[in-house]
């Protein structure tokens, strides 16, 4: 029995390394976005909830992400887009979430065994009417690292992007079967 196939690959391994080495970005506090201080319980609140996020991110969990937006952001500032993972014996399917992005402004690369899919976001709305205008824009970076599995073919990878979903496929190829040496153990 080959317990290596019942061991989950690590996806994520890249990316929890490269978290730290991401560039900051700028955020505001509720005070400064709206000029107006926030109400303690409001500010303890979202103390808490930063711990929480803070606490449970090493694990990849969203402890309450029921209402997770759709790209949620980093501590940093950077975009994260969601995204699924599906394997079958014949392939290795990723599929990512990237409302109000152009197929253009996506970037995907293989270097050393690791798959990254980055891009920008970029997405303004103008709208006139008789009484007021809006001007709403919408910008920003993101990045997904994945570690490949050994048997995935990198050589034959395929991506399809339609209506805001980007769906990357890979197939699988056969491992060379690892040589078992048994080692004869001697008494002294």
């Amino acid at each position: 029995m080959d317990i290596k196939k019942w061991v989950p690959w690590n996806w994520f391994k890249k990316e929890e390394e490269g978290i730290g080495k991401m560039v900051p970005v700028k955020r505001e506090n509720a005070k400064e976005q709206s000029g107006v201080p926030a109400h303690p319980l409001q500010q303890f609140h979202h103390e808490i909830d930063r711990l929480f996020d803070q606490a449970f991110r090493g694990f990849g969990l969203y402890p309450f992400g029921f209402d997770q937006p759709l790209f949620p952001r980093l501590a940093d500032g950077i975009l994260k887009p969601t995204l699924d993972l599906g394997a079958t014996d014949k392939e290795y399917t990723i599929t990512v979430e990237l409302p109000g992005v152009d197929e253009k402004d996506v970037k995907l690369e293989i270097i050393n065994d690791t798959l990254t899919i980055s891009g920008e976001k970029k997405q303004e709305k103008e709208e006139k009417e008789k009484n007021y205008y809006r001007m709403e824009r919408s910008y920003g970076s993101f990045q997904r690292v994945l570690s490949l599995p050994e048997d995935a073919d990198q050589d034959k990878v395929n991506a399809t992007f339609k209506r805001g979903v980007l769906t990357v496929t890979m197939p699988r190829k056969a491992l060379p079967k690892s040589d078992v040496k048994q080692i004869e153990v001697k008494s002294t």
